[in-house]
């Protein structure tokens, strides 16, 4: 076993008995803000559930801003995605496994089953492994399947670490600017034919990197 196998194993180890707790303390410190969030208040009056998407690099905040409703969270099944699928079930989501290399579509239809009759759905469109901030299929198929609409979230952090990973993971520093930033609803009917599908991808490829970029002005 080399140094890097060892060193990645004993961060997993430390990311799973403390990364909920310095998570949590960090929050506290933070200046969070949201804009446009009546979309969902008004959706969850509606009886509605939704799938809301949000970048890979962003998702520090957003799993930790909706914890505790339930929502059904989808994780990689790799090692790292262990981690996550460990502190999301703490934070009482329904998690799912799966990404587009391994077991992606038995995840994509227990999301859709999900969608449709249990609650809502989180997801990070250019997960597991990139490219990063490319927009993957699976949010807009599982919300045209569920007939859910599909809500997308920028996340812009004032000040951040950035780390040198595929997503660049962001993590904002402590008594930083948050600002959340919500789409309006995504509709992608149902007899859509698969060009239309396509169509619906890469419009929400570049409103989701439009989304982005407007949270991170929001916080100059």
């Amino acid at each position: 076993m080399n140094t890097r196998t060892i060193r990645q194993g004993l961060l997993r180890t430390i990311g799973n008995l403390f990364l909920g707790r310095l998570i949590e303390v960090l929050v506290k410190t933070l200046h969070i803000e949201f804009h446009n969030q009546q979309v969902l208040d008004n959706l969850e009056r509606n009886g509605e559930h939704f799938i809301l998407a949000f970048w890979h690099g962003t998702m520090l905040l957003p799993w930790h801003v909706f914890k505790d409703k339930k929502y059904m969270g989808l994780t990689s099944q790799s090692k790292d995605g262990n981690v996550l699928a460990k502190l999301l079930s703490r934070w009482n989501y329904v998690v799912t496994r799966g990404s587009s290399s391994q077991g992606g579509k038995v995840a994509l239809a227990i999301m859709i089953d999900f969608a449709k009759y249990e609650g809502s759905v989180m997801v990070t469109p250019d997960g597991p492994r990139g490219p990063g901030m490319k927009f993957k299929a699976g949010a807009v198929v599982a919300s045209q399947r569920s007939e859910s609409p599909l809500v997308l979230l920028g996340v812009g952090y004032e000040k951040k670490w950035q780390l040198r990973s595929w997503d660049k993971f962001q993590i904002p520093k402590p008594f930083s600017k948050v600002r959340l930033v919500f789409s309006q609803p995504v509709r992608v009917n149902k007899m859509a034919q698969r060009d239309e599908v396509s169509m619906a991808i890469e419009q929400c490829d570049s409103d989701l990197n439009a989304l982005q970029k407007e949270a991170e002005q929001l916080c100059k």
